[in-house]
Parts: C-alpha cells; sequence; structure tokens
C-alpha cells in the first residue's frame, strides 16, 4: 500500500494547506471532506503562515544580497590591516623602527608575529587599535607608516565597518523572520495533519484506489515504495 507523505518545506506546507482552502471555499460545508472547525482554524492560520514564509524568504534574500557586497569589502580591510602590521613589523626587522614602537599599537613589543585576523571581531579590534595607535604615534611628531598610510587604511576599514553594521542588522531580520515561522510550522502540521486524517475518514466507505484518488483532491501526498512501482508498471492498462 503506498503511504502519505506529510509535507516536510513551507513550499509543501503551504500548497497542501492552499489546495484544502481552496475545496473548503468550493464546497458547501456539508460536502466537504472535513469539519468545518477545522476549516476555520485553516482560515485563521494560512494568511499568516503564508506571510511569514514570505517574510523569511524576502529577509534571507536581502542577507545573500549583502554578503556579495560584503564579503570583498571585509577580505580589503583585513588586506590593508595585515599589511600596515606587516611593514611595522618589517621595519623592525631592518632597524627602521625601535621594537617598543609596537605597544602603540598593543602589539605584543617582543613579536614580530601577526595577530589573527580571521574573524571580522579581531579586524575590528586590530583596525581600531593600529588607527588609533598611529593617529597618537604621529601627534607625538614620528614620522608615518608608508604604504599603505594609515588614513588609506582607515578609508577601507570605515567601508568595512559600515558595511559590517548593515550586513549584521540584515542577519538579525534573518533570524528574527526564521524563528517566527519556525514558531508556526507546529501548527501548521497540526492543521495538515488534522485535515488529512478527517479526509482518509471521510472516504474509507471507498476502495483504497477511489479513496486515494478522491484524497488527493484535497492535496494528500501519496508515495508508492519502490517495490509497488515496479508492481504498478507490470500491470496491464486497463481500457
Amino acid at each position: 500500500m503506498p503511504y502519505r507523505r506529510l509535507p516536510n518545506t513551507d513550499l509543501a506546507r503551504l500548497r497542501a494547506m492552499k489546495t484544502a482552502y481552496s475545496m473548503g471555499r468550493e464546497l458547501h460545508p456539508t460536502e466537504l471532506a472535513f469539519t468545518q472547525s477545522t476549516y476555520t482554524k485553516l482560515e485563521l492560520f494560512i494568511n499568516s503562515f503564508e506571510t511569514a514564509v514570505q517574510l523569511y524568504h524576502d529577509a534571507y534574500k536581502r542577507q545573500a544580497e549583502s554578503s556579495a557586497k560584503y564579503v570583498p569589502i571585509a577580505q580589503r580591510a583585513r588586506l590593508y590591516v595585515s599589511h600596515f602590521i606587516q611593514v611595522v613589523n618589517m621595519a623592525i626587522a631592518r632597524g627602521e623602527l625601535k621594537a617598543n614602537v609596537r605597544e602603540y599599537y598593543n602589539l605584543p613589543i617582543d613579536e614580530g608575529k601577526l595577530p589573527s585576523l580571521t574573524s571580522d571581531q579581531e579586524v575590528i579590534e586590530w583596525g581600531q587599535n593600529i588607527i588609533r595607535g598611529e593617529f597618537q604615534r604621529t601627534s607625538e611628531g614620528r614620522p608615518p607608516i608608508m604604504n599603505p598610510t594609515i588614513a588609506l587604511v582607515k578609508v577601507h576599514y570605515e567601508k568595512f565597518i559600515d558595511q559590517y553594521t548593515r550586513h549584521r542588522v540584515l542577519q538579525q531580520n534573518t533570524s528574527r523572520t526564521r524563528s517566527e515561522l519556525d514558531a508556526l510550522r507546529e501548527t501548521a502540521d497540526q492543521i495538515i495533519l488534522s485535515i488529512w486524517d478527517e479526509v482518509e475518514e471521510h472516504f474509507e466507505h471507498l476502495t483504497p484506489v477511489d479513496a486515494r484518488e478522491r484524497a488527493t483532491q484535497y492535496g494528500i501526498v501519496y508515495v508508492f515504495r519502490k517495490n509497488e512501482r515496479r508492481e504498478n508498471e507490470r500491470s496491464p492498462l486497463v481500457h
């Protein structure tokens, strides 16, 4: 016997509910294969669920579009922060600067190692450190670090911060709309299950084939197992 497959995606849930809702609008309550109380629950719920699905998809799309812009901007800022620190360390290695100059940038004095810049938070932290430190150093009359200058680093860093802030807001919107949608899924599944149970019970007096045919009109999805499909393919056509 084929088994019914409950929807496991939001679009499939919507499709199942819309099919049942359409039958409820077309048929008189006495002709409908599921109860009027279940139809009322469906009618009150379906628009909320569809709206939640749309809001989540819209938020996710905006986040994806933002990410396409954000990633190269973040990479560029990371590159400039990294290069600035490397230039400082190379100048120290050549003897052009003393090792204690690293104190301005919150770098360990005796380490010429590049700090981790893997995460966005690390780029933010070290970007702040070198911008603040270099402005303090030059304000004391010391010659600026060149290639890249701190002014150029600051341009890319501030562009990154601006995009980071926007991207975080979009991520939060996506997370919020996803949570709201998650909270509605259980209700959607309960309503669909009630409809499908009631429809199958309504048609249980029919032959299995006729009952399934009528039930599919209400959106119930039946799946044949592999051996059942093979047997079906071997069966002669009925004219």
